[in-house]
């Protein structure tokens, strides 16, 4: 129970601060302290991000830091890629998903270290 309520307040933490990067701490709480296989995690920890996401969104929307013009250009092709990424996640071997998501961790670790 104790590992579920970390989990929890301390992704919505993450996705509130940062965004939708709590991902990046849900996939391995959620493989490591729950036992849940690594595509199973993936497809949750995209939920728990979409819920949390709706959220942050309301609480930034009545706080007036958004702006709909910057948005609006990354909505259609940003809906492509999800579909494309959900579509994908299934047939992809946990061993290269796992790959994958560790190449994707390390780049975003150097781009918040160099910026």
């Amino acid at each position: 129970m104790l590992a579920v309520t970390s989990i929890g307040i301390f992704s919505g933490f993450l996705n509130g601060l940062l965004g939708a990067g709590g991902g990046m701490i849900i996939v391995p709480m959620l493989t490591k302290f729950i036992g849940i296989d690594r595509k199973t995690a993936h497809a949750n920890a995209v939920f728990i991000i979409f819920v949390l996401c709706i959220v942050s969104s309301m609480l930034y929307l009545n706080s007036h830091i958004f702006s709909y013009y910057e948005v609006l250009p990354y909505l259609p092709l940003g809906i492509v890629g999800s579909i494309l990424g959900s579509y994908l996640l299934p047939k992809i071997d946990k061993k290269v998903l796992r790959i994958m998501f560790g190449i994707f961790s390390i780049w975003a670790a150097f781009r918040l270290i160099v910026r």
